[in-house]
């Protein structure tokens, strides 16, 4: 007798929610069907939808009463503060890929305590970075000590506060940020969501350095991790000229948790 597949909810029908859909859709989620996605634009969730025949949710009230195993959010920061309380309370799992919400200390202990109650769970998608397994191995041997260094062209840079326009002219790296990680992503909260990741798997936000270097004509993101006690040292270096290994990061969650076999 074959096992029943999981309902799957998706928040998010831009870019990166249609790479989930789309490898649900050329088979390589065979574990789930979609139960329903969840858009700002009534436009792109329709379109969405249609390549799955699921529906279209006005609400999160709407995609929960899908009765979703899992809910996949690949939206924003506000949409994981909005939708994680009633999801979990609800009885569904959560996927997290805008992991800079729980930047937020208040916010991320309420979200475990309702986890705990209602024996859910929060998954947290690797996004652009990984290495978590070693990273919290680390963790655990000792007072570790992490830090971040992220390369970015200034033309991503731009409309943000560490912004200067004579970085389109600089011909060296320049550093533009020098902090912790939980004020890097209240600095940059769109920008730097792999800072939470790293340093919610290591030292913590307030505890995790963080820098930002400018790279003239640079395209693309480079984030190294380095996470080190005595004797012992993991550097986790992942560079990406787009914004779909993102999207692609939980699709292997999703594998590996129907997996028989776990990674």
């Amino acid at each position: 007798m074959q096992n029943q597949k999981k309902r799957l909810g998706i928040i998010g029908c831009g870019y990166l929610g249609n790479i989930l859909m789309d490898a649900w859709k050329e088979g390589l989620l065979p574990d789930y069907e979609i139960a329903g996605v969840l858009g700002r634009s009534r436009e792109k969730a329709s379109a969405m939808a249609a390549k799955a025949g699921c529906p279209v949710c006005k609400t999160i009230g709407d995609l929960l009463g899908l009765a979703p195993d899992y809910v996949a959010e690949m939206a924003s920061i506000q949409a994981v503060k909005e939708i994680a309380e009633p999801v979990l309370s609800h009885g569904a799992n959560l996927i997290v890929l805008s992991i800079g919400a729980f930047a937020d200390e208040e916010f991320y202990k309420r979200i475990r305590q309702i986890a705990q109650e209602h024996k859910t769970k929060v998954h947290i998608a690797s996004g652009a970075i990984g290495g978590f397994d070693v990273l919290r191995t680390i963790s655990l041997m000792g007072q570790v000590k992490t830090t971040m260094v992220t390369h970015k062209g200034p033309k991503s840079l731009k409309n943000t506060p560490v912004f200067q326009e004579n970085l389109m002219h600089d011909t060296v790296e320049r550093e533009v940020f020098c902090g912790s990680a939980n004020e890097a992503i209240k600095l940059l909260p769109t920008k730097v969501n792999v800072s939470i990741a790293a340093s919610l798997a290591t030292a913590g936000t307030e505890n995790t350095k963080f820098h930002i270097v400018s790279v003239p004509e640079m395209t693309g993101d480079d984030h190294k991790i380095t996470a080190e006690i005595d004797g012992v040292k993991a550097v986790v270096d992942v560079y990406s000229s787009t914004s779909a290994i993102a999207g692609w990061s939980v699709v292997a969650l999703l594998k590996n948790l129907a997996s028989p076999i776990m990674f």
